[in-house]
C-alpha cells in the first residue's frame, strides 16, 4: 500500500488568460515544429510560478523522446525539485503514460494539456506504427503516486483541443 499523497505543492491560481496565452504559445510551437522542423506534431512548455514566464520548450523527437518527456528531463536537469513544484507544463497533447511518470518525476507541480490521447487515436488510427496510443490517461499515472500533480485538460471550451487536432491533422492526414 502506498503512503499518503503529499499536500499539492503550493501553485499561483492560473488565470484565465494565462491560460489562454500559454495554450496559443504551445500550439504555435507545435505548428513550428511541423512546418519548420518537419517534427511530429507534440510540443510542451513549462511555465515559470508566474505563469507567464516560458522557462523552456520542447518538441517530439522521436517514438521515444517525446516532448513532455524531454521537456521534464531537461526541467529536472536545469531547475531545483522545489521550484519545479511551483511551474506548470503546457503540453499540446495529454501525455502517455511514460511522459506522465517523468513529470512526476521531475516533481512539476501542474500539468495542462490541451487535446486528450483519445482524440489523438482518433486522428491518428488504432495500428498506426508511427503514433501506437497507450490508452492509459495521465490522470491514472499521476493517481498512483506520492506526490500530487495538479491536472486540466483536455481545454475543450476554448475550442483548443479543435484547433490542436486540426494542426497535427496537416501531418498526419498527409501520410506522415
Amino acid at each position: 500500500m502506498l503512503p499518503p499523497t503529499s499536500p499539492a505543492p503550493s501553485l499561483a491560481r492560473l488565470t484565465p488568460d494565462q491560460l489562454s496565452s500559454a495554450s496559443a504559445k504551445c500550439l504555435a510551437l507545435q505548428t513550428s515544429g511541423r512546418e519548420t522542423h518537419s517534427k511530429r506534431p507534440f510540443a510542451a512548455l513549462l511555465l515559470a510560478p508566474d505563469n507567464s514566464t516560458v522557462l523552456m520548450s520542447s518538441l517530439s523527437l522521436s517514438h521515444v523522446r517525446h516532448a513532455e518527456c524531454e521537456l521534464a528531463r531537461n526541467a529536472a536537469d536545469n531547475y531545483d525539485w522545489a521550484y519545479l513544484a511551483t511551474c506548470t507544463m503546457v503540453s499540446t497533447w495529454e501525455p502517455c503514460a511514460m511522459c506522465a511518470g517523468t513529470i512526476y518525476w521531475a516533481h512539476i507541480g501542474r500539468l495542462v494539456y490541451l487535446a486528450s490521447e483519445k482524440e489523438l487515436q482518433k486522428l491518428t488510427g488504432v495500428g498506426n506504427v508511427e503514433n501506437l496510443t497507450l490508452d492509459m490517461p495521465c490522470r491514472e499515472v499521476f493517481k498512483a503516486g506520492q506526490t500530487a500533480v495538479e491536472v486540466i485538460g483536455p481545454l475543450t471550451e476554448e475550442g483548443w483541443e479543435k484547433r490542436v487536432v486540426d494542426d497535427a491533422a496537416v501531418f498526419w492526414l498527409k501520410g506522415a
